[in-house]
């Protein structure tokens, strides 16, 4: 790997072989990992966008596997609600409202100690996606909304840095390894997602979905970064847990015309694409662009199981959340988050309710 952290190989090395064996013994006796692939790890710098149900997966496997440094990326804070899914956290984070990645950086460190992790709450922007991604071997999508997929996948594609994508919903969950040069990217797969997509406080997710898409793209994660590319898988896995369904897709060609990894204009990267977000002074309230239409008799549907209550006339709908803001919908594609004046905030709320 690079040379800027062959100081953890030498760190690695001076533990004594005793405490290396004893620590990844287990992992170093799989032949194809070994000793000459835990070199390797260390040698390795992964980043996380995302520290929900599958970015603490993720996190969880890549320190105890001993990857030399491990960068998250979260915007939001640890609720009671997360628990039932997001392995890193407890009651006590709720209560202390710490920001997911500095509470699973707390958990972190005392599970690998050679580990050098690097927490940074931020929302992913195209303004700091390239910062975020400098140096790094592979990034693992832990997000949950297409926009900052796409913004993933962009940048990937002109760094040139492979990613794992994995996604959970329901009982559903896909995964694949996109790596430039060699695979498709995302949206030839996926070319785009309308604003109307399922998230998890819509129609809910099992935890067992969650941990099943996270080991895919662990498992991918550690076979690229020892360099086992003849066992990498080539293509997108999606599957249903409840109801025993298990589909295998080859990535195959890239698709003709593809904005990203064909045509090099990597869409998502363009501020003038980006949904505006803007505050409005003195009304606690942040305006959110949208991404198209939305029919109000619809949305009505989707949120009233999720939501305190909803409210609606001709020309918007109301929705209280349980986190104590309210959403309010029109038909032009507009979406008024009140309650709060923090835009980051006001698109974690936006991303969960309405999705990408």
């Amino acid at each position: 790997m690079k040379s800027r952290l062959q100081k953890h190989s030498a760190i690695y090395k001076s533990k004594g072989d005793g405490q290396v064996q004893g620590r990844y013994s287990r992992q170093m006796l799989f032949a194809p990992i070994g000793e000459a692939g835990q070199l390797k790890l260390k040698d390795s710098a992964v980043c996380i966008v995302g520290m929900g149900a599958l970015g603490t997966v993720l996190a969880n496997h890549m320190v105890r596997a001993g990857v030399g440094l491990v960068r998250f990326v979260d915007r939001d804070y640890v609720e009671q609600s997360n628990l039932q899914r997001q392995m890193l956290y407890d009651e006590e984070d709720v209560r202390s409202g710490y920001p997911k990645v500095i509470a699973a950086e707390k958990k972190l460190r005392k599970i690998n100690s050679d580990v050098r992790i690097e927490a940074i709450v931020a929302d992913v922007t195209v303004q700091n996606i390239e910062s975020l991604l400098e140096g790094m071997d592979l990034v693992l999508d832990g997000t949950d909304n297409f926009q900052t997929r796409y913004l993933l996948n962009d940048a990937c594609f002109k760094l040139g840095i492979p990613f794992t994508y994995g996604g959970a919903v329901s009982s559903r969950g896909m995964s694949a390894i996109l790596v430039p040069g060699r695979t498709p990217c995302l949206r030839c797969f996926i070319p785009s997602a309308d604003g109307g997509g399922q998230t998890c406080d819509t129609i809910g997710v099992i935890a067992p979905v969650v941990d099943i898409v996270a080991s895919y793209q662990a498992v991918e994660a550690l076979k690229f970064l020892v360099g086992a590319d003849g066992s990498r898988r080539n293509s997108l896995v999606t599957f249903d847990l409840w109801h025993n369904r298990y589909y295998e897709m080859k990535l195959g060609e890239p698709a003709n015309n593809c904005p990203c990894c064909q045509l090099k204009q990597y869409p998502a990267l363009d501020p003038a694409e980006q949904d505006a977000a803007i505050s409005l002074c003195g009304r606690e309230t942040v305006q959110l662009a949208g991404s198209g239409p939305l029919d109000l008799a619809l949305w009505r549907e989707r949120l009233e199981p999720a939501t305190v209550q909803v409210s609606s006339n001709a020309y918007l709908l109301r929705a209280e959340l349980p986190e104590g803001e309210r959403l309010v919908l029109f038909p032009d594609g507009r979406v008024f988050v009140q309650g709060t004046d923090d835009v980051v905030r006001a698109k974690t709320l936006y991303a969960r309710y309405i999705g990408s």
